[in-house]
């Protein structure tokens, strides 16, 4: 059995399609068809369910393809291991986040850059926390930066990072006064554009609005903050959405920042990476890196309320 098979038995299972797996791998369909042919061979067992085209993968493909990631992860961190042991850390760290974090990632990602000048890192925004999750446990993301409440964390490390608050970012012109908090009927009437439902940043706001028996029904829904804070921006829509984004961004122009009635719409985002030994070593050195920074730590970006973007927008 050789790493290169089994490369191509994941690749397949990732693309689920034989054309799109060989390109992946950088082989020729026929080479990669013939590897795993040989894989199955020797493991004796059916991997792959056959027809015209791909079909699936057969019980004992989908028991094995497990196998197959976690052998492959063992391989890749020994070979960083040896490599950090002799030269310093190399390779590529690929960190998966939830959209509530897109900016604060850079709190933990840089300065990882920084003292590890070798490796190169790829960030996936705009994940779910429990595709997030998933893809860890699938060795397919080294770590990642979700919400904790809502989610299955079994089996992973966590190390808590911050504490996010949601606001209501709204035009001037549909919310021209507003001197203390709005309520969730006033917030509820406008019109609103919202993550997608499913979405943890989506689900908070939800569960708050029925703490207060309010439903908010959004006109437009979204998997991008970026994209709710473009529209807002227009001056025509309404948003509830992390303060914690504007630690490196600036709300659009003509748009007001302020509360929503009740306790603060609150959720803590933690860093997670999978247990057990041997661990990915670029993955350890990522949670040293969020543990050692203060900026991180337990906490929120504070916003006064009826702040508008015509001025200065305070720091976390």
């Amino acid at each position: 059995m050789l790493f290169r098979q089994l490369e191509y038995f994941v690749a397949l299972a990732r693309e689920r399609h034989f054309a799109r797996a060989a390109r992946a791998c950088y082989v020729s369909q026929p080479a990669l068809s013939e590897a795993i042919r040989k894989l199955e061979r020797e493991l004796g067992v059916p991997l792959v369910l056959r027809g015209s085209s791909f079909e699936g993968l057969t019980p004992e493909g989908e028991r094995l393809v497990l196998w197959a990631r976690r052998i492959l992860a063992d391989r890749d961190a020994l070979e960083q291991e040896v490599t950090a042991l002799r030269t310093g850390l190399t390779g590529e760290l690929h960190l998966g986040v939830v959209p509530a974090a897109a900016t604060r990632v850079a709190l933990v990602v840089d300065p990882f850059c920084s003292m590890h000048p070798l490796v190169r890192v790829r960030v996936d925004a705009g994940l779910r926390a429990k595709e997030i999750v998933d893809r860890i446990r699938r060795f397919e993301l080294d770590a990642g930066m979700v919400y904790v409440d809502g989610v299955d964390t079994d089996g992973l490390v966590m190390t808590p990072l911050y504490e996010e608050r949601h606001v209501l970012v709204v035009g001037l012109s549909l919310l021209p006064d507003s001197s203390g908090p709005v309520t969730w009927e006033d917030a509820a009437a406008l019109p609103m554009c919202l993550l997608h439902k499913g979405m943890r940043g989506r689900d908070r706001v939800d569960e708050a609005a029925a703490e207060h028996g309010v439903t908010v029904t959004p006109r437009l829904e979204t998997d991008s903050v970026a994209t709710l804070l473009a529209l807002v921006g227009t001056g025509r829509w309404a948003s509830v959405v992390p303060a914690g984004w504007f630690a490196a961004s600036r709300p659009p122009k003509r748009t007001r920042i302020v509360e929503l009635e009740g306790a603060a719409l609150r959720a803590a985002i933690a860093l997670v990476r999978r247990a057990g030994e041997p661990a990915s070593v670029l993955a350890c050195a990522l949670e040293t890196t969020a543990r050692s920074r203060p900026e991180t730590a337990t906490a929120t970006a504070t916003y006064p309320a009826g702040l508008d973007s015509t001025s200065t927008v305070p720091g976390p």
